[in-house]
């Protein structure tokens, strides 16, 4: 049906003026807890740093952050590099596409449906740098690998690729997944050299506190002056791939920020279960997955799940917190209960051992 002449002329400045909402060259101010997945923002809850933001970390770039910029091209920085396949840290993330949806995103045209048919695992990591700056440093300046989000002591998460990219943190897994690796130096057995006397010790006030050892002076960069303390006071011992380790528990800001980055990921990603591996009778699975169950999981994992050789995010991290913070804010029931007990609706930290 038409319209007559004088309705069209009074809608016109209405049908303007939905398209031309904000004018040419203004400025659209980010809130700063977003993280992008096919290039869309979404909101966390949690401060975020971009790859593209000042003073983000950008695993685009293919030369080294940490070195005099003359000396920081690809061709320089072959040598330093463990493994110099290729300039790019990353790869297209092709599982489950049909050849014509790879012509499709090879140039970076990825839509949200198809990525979130392609990502159903969220592995957590912890990064035996400390401090994310050094992460990033050993990441892209001598392992020619990457990870989607580095998550910092005082709970800063820098984010260096879209989650459209499939990033070198999980092996088998790097195809369906997104990793974070979280500052932590790490678990260790007892026959094992361990750093945590140099990284954890007691303060004036008699708390245990987080100390930085080394000449050149790794910044918690996003909040000067930062005094990190692991929630636990004391090393947290428990078996992981069947072995008796220690380690430091995480900071109080990093598990806020791992709880809203867990429940922003299961939200964009709907095929991310928010659980972990358990074993039949509902505990936590403390060991690699058998190949049958991991090819069927569909959730949040450690690194230790994947592989074999690896023990991290290790035995202090507290998983029910985790999952059931993140379960809250997505407004889900609570976890089920391992011991027959209640689950409860408002989880909180252990903070004694």
């Amino acid at each position: 049906m038409l319209l007559p002449r004088c309705c069209v002329a009074l809608l016109a400045p209405v049908l303007w003026a939905g398209c031309a909402s904000h004018s040419p060259g203004s400025h659209e101010k980010r809130k700063g807890d977003e993280i992008v997945a096919a290039g869309q923002f979404f909101h966390t809850g949690t401060p975020v740093v971009l790859w593209m933001d000042p003073g983000g970390y950008d695993a685009y770039r293919v030369e080294r952050r940490f070195v005099p910029y003359a000396e920081s091209d690809y061709e320089s920085s072959q040598p330093h590099l463990d493994d110099p396949g290729k300039p790019n840290r990353y790869d297209i993330r092709d599982r489950n596409l049909t050849p014509g949806q790879l012509e499709q995103v090879r140039g970076g045209g990825w839509d949200l449906p198809t990525l979130q048919s392609n990502i159903d695992q969220f592995v957590l990591h912890f990064d035996v740098a400390g401090v994310s700056q050094r992460c990033f440093k050993n990441l892209q300046d001598k392992r020619d690998l990457s990870v989607h989000f580095m998550l910092d002591l005082d709970g800063t998460i820098y984010q260096t690729l879209d989650l459209k990219e499939r990033a070198r943190h999980a092996t088998i897994a790097n195809a369906r997944s997104v990793g974070v690796e979280i500052a932590n130096i790490g678990c260790y057995g007892a026959a094992e050299k361990s750093p945590l006397a140099d990284w954890y010790r007691k303060g004036p006030d008699g708390r245990t506190i987080i100390t930085i050892p080394g000449p050149d002076g790794a910044l918690v960069e996003r909040t000067p002056g930062f005094a990190g303390h692991p929630v636990r006071p004391k090393p947290v011992t428990g078996k992981v791939q069947g072995k008796e380790l220690s380690q430091y528990d995480f900071t109080p800001q990093q598990y806020k920020a791992l709880a809203e980055l867990t429940a922003a990921l299961c939200v964009i990603f709907p095929r991310v279960t928010c659980d972990y591996p358990r074993e039949a009778g509902g505990q936590l699975m403390t060991h690699k997955m058998p190949a049958e169950m991991y090819q069927e999981y569909h959730g949040v994992l450690g690194h230790y799940h994947i592989q074999d050789n690896k023990v991290d995010p290790g035995p202090a991290l507290q998983w029910d917190y985790v999952i059931g913070e993140a379960r809250r804010l997505m407004k889900l029931p609570p976890q089920r209960s391992v011991d027959g007990k209640p689950a409860v609706r408002r989880p909180k930290l252990e903070v004694d051992n």
